[in-house]
C-alpha cells in the first residue's frame, strides 16, 4: 500500500531483495516498479518515502525498520551513511563478496551472452579495512552540517572541514574525524594538517567564490613503509605555505616525500600542474615478489596493494606463459603486470598512452635489472597496428587492462586479426567487459573467469577472463 504526500509516496513494509549498482539495494513497489535505496541490506524490511519518481523505477530512503536482515552488521565508522564511501560496510562481508560474483555472473550472461564456464571463486581481500594506498581529501570553509545541527540553536563555530565530497554536493565536504580506509599514520596526519591549519587561521577553500589557501591533500603509503603527501594550494602564499609544509615534516619525520602544488584554475586535478618537491624524494617505493616500483604524485597504481599482488598472480596463472612467449600488455601504466610477468615470458611490450606512466615503467624496469621488457607511448587503437605487430613480433598472449570504458573497438579488431593463442582480459567494469567479450566471441573462447574483491566495503570488482582460441 502507497499513501501519497505531495508529491512523494510512502511505501510500507517493504523487503529488499537484492544489491544493485553502485552500492544501492533494490527493492519492488507495489505497483512493479522497482526502487533503489541506500543504506539497506537486502533482507531488511522496511517503510520507504520516494524522493524520486521515473518512469521505471524510484529512488527512495528507508523511514522505519519492521526487520533486519540476518546478514546486516553495525557499522564500524562514524561517518558512515553521511560519507559517500564504504556503501555495504553494514553487510557481511561473505555477503558483499556473494554480490559481486553474482553481478559479474549477470553481466557476462546478460550482456557479453556469451559461452562461459564455471566461475572459479571470488578471491576476497584479508584486509577488509584500512587496505588503500591512496587517499585524497578536500578542504572547505563551509563544512556540512548535520540534520542534528541545523537544528541546533548553539553557535556552530568553526565551520572548517578536511575531508570527502558529499555524493552529488561539488561543494559540500563532510569532515572526516576517522577513515578506516588508510592505515595510519593516514589519519594522524589529516587531523594534524586540519587542527595546524585552524590553530593559524589558514583559510580553507571556497569552491563557490574560488578563494582560500589551502585546496586538497593527497596521502599515498606504499608496503615499504615509505609515505607520501601532497598538498595543493590555490593560493600562492608563500609564507603559509611553509609554515605548514615545515611543521608537518617536522612531526611525522618518517614522511619520505613531501610535496605541494599551487592550482589557481577552477578545477583540482593535478595532471596538468607542476608538482614541487618540498622535502625528501619525488617518489615511493612499492614492492612486490622482489620487484620495486616507482610511485610518484601523478602515478596510477593499483589502491589496494596487497590484492594488486594477488590479482597479478591470477593473470600471470591464466596466461600459462613457459618462458617462450612474447607478451603484449595492453594499457601498461607503469608496466607493473608486464615486468611482473615478464620472468615467465620471452619477451614482453607494453602499451600506453600517458608519457609519464611509461617513463616510470621504463625506470621501474631499469631498477629491477628487467631486460626482456620494451615499453611504447601511444594511443592504443592507433599504435597496435600491422607495423608495430612486424617490428616487435606476433604475440602469443595478450595481457589487456583497459579503464572503465573497456577496449576501443579498433584495438578488439586489431586483436583478431593478430589472433594470439590466449588473450588474459582483466577489468574493472564487468559490463564493458561483457560487451568487448560479446566482440571477440567469433574467434575466442571464453576457458576461465575470476572476480577479485579489491575494494571491500564497496560495490566495486575486478574480473580477470582467459579467452582461447577456438
Amino acid at each position: 500500500m502507497g499513501r501519497k504526500n505531495t508529491d512523494k509516496v510512502v511505501f510500507h513494509q517493504i523487503q529488499v531483495l537484492d544489491a544493485g549498482a553502485k552500492g544501492v539495494s533494490v527493492a519492488k513497489a507495489p505497483d512493479g516498479k522497482v526502487i533503489f535505496i541506500p543504506n539497506v541490506v537486502p533482507g531488511d524490511v522496511v517503510d520507504v518515502q520516494t524522493f524520486k519518481k521515473r518512469k521505471a523505477y524510484y529512488e527512495g530512503k528507508a523511514v522505519k525498520f519492521h526487520e533486519f536482515s540476518e546478514h546486516r552488521i553495525e557499522p564500524i565508522c562514524e561517518h558512515f551513511g553521511v560519507c559517500g564511501g564504504c556503501k555495504w560496510q553494514n553487510m557481511k562481508y561473505s555477503q558483499q563478496l556473494y554480490y559481486k560474483q553474482n553481478e559479474v555472473k549477470n553481466h557476462l550472461q546478460r550482456i557479453g551472452k556469451v559461452e562461459l564456464p564455471e566461475f572459479e571463486d571470488i578471491l576476497g581481500s584479508e584486509k577488509q579495512f584500512f587496505y588503500r594506498n591512496k587517499m585524497e581529501f578536500s578542504f572547505s570553509n563551509s563544512r556540512w552540517l548535520t540534520e542534528k545541527e541545523i537544528e541546533s540553536t548553539e553557535d556552530l563555530g568553526n565551520r572548517n572541514a578536511l575531508g570527502f565530497h558529499i555524493p552529488k554536493m561539488w561543494d559540500k565536504i563532510l569532515d572526516i574525524n576517522k577513515c578506516h580506509l588508510q592505515e595510519d599514520p593516514s589519519n594522524a596526519i589529516r587531523n594534524e594538517i586540519r587542527d595546524f591549519a585552524n590553530e593559524h587561521n589558514l583559510a580553507f577553500f571556497n569552491p563557490r567564490e574560488q578563494s582560500g589557501l589551502l585546496r586538497t591533500f593527497m596521502i599515498r603509503t606504499a608496503s615499504t613503509g615509505e609515505i607520501m603527501v601532497l598538498i595543493q594550494f590555490f593560493e600562492n602564499d608563500k609564507k603559509n605555505r611553509e609554515l605548514i609544509l615545515d611543521h608537518l615534516y617536522e612531526k611525522f619525520p618518517q614522511i619520505t616525500s613531501l610535496q605541494y602544488v599551487v592550482n589557481s584554475k577552477q578545477n583540482d586535478t593535478i595532471y596538468d600542474q607542476n608538482i614541487k618537491l618540498y622535502k625528501g624524494r619525488d617518489y615511493i617505493l612499492e614492492e612486490m615478489e622482489g620487484l620495486k616500483f616507482s610511485i610518484n604524485a601523478k602515478s596510477f597504481y593499483q589502491t589496494n596493494s596487497d590484492q594488486a599482488y594477488e590479482l597479478y598472480k591470477i593473470t600471470r596463472d591464466f596466461a600459462g606463459l613457459s618462458g617462450n612467449e612474447t607478451v603484449y600488455d595492453l594499457y601498461t601504466g607503469t608496466g607493473t603486470i608486464a615486468q611482473f610477468v615478464s620472468k615467465k615470458a620471452k619477451k614482453v611490450i607494453g602499451v600506453e598512452s600517458v608519457p609519464e606512466a611509461i617513463l616510470d615503467a621504463k625506470a621501474n624496469a631499469e631498477r629491477n635489472n628487467i631486460t626482456n621488457c620494451e615499453f611504447f607511448v601511444g594511443d592504443m587503437k592507433v599504435v597496435f597496428n600491422e607495423s608495430f605487430i612486424a617490428q616487435h613480433g606476433k604475440p602469443d598472449v595478450i595481457i589487456t587492462d583497459p579503464p572503465r570504458d573497456g577496449m576501443h573497438k579498433d584495438v578488439i579488431d586489431q586483436i583478431m586479426k593478430i589472433a594470439p593463442e590466449k588473450v588474459v582480459y582483466v577489468s574493472c567494469n564487468s559490463a564493458t567487459q561483457a560487451r568487448d567479450l560479446a566482440l571477440m566471441d567469433e574467434k575466442y573462447k571464453v576457458t576461465r573467469v575470476r572476480p577479485v574483491d579489491m575494494f571491500p566495503q564497496t560495490h566495486h570488482v575486478e574480473n580477470v577472463v582467459l579467452l582461447e582460441l577456438r
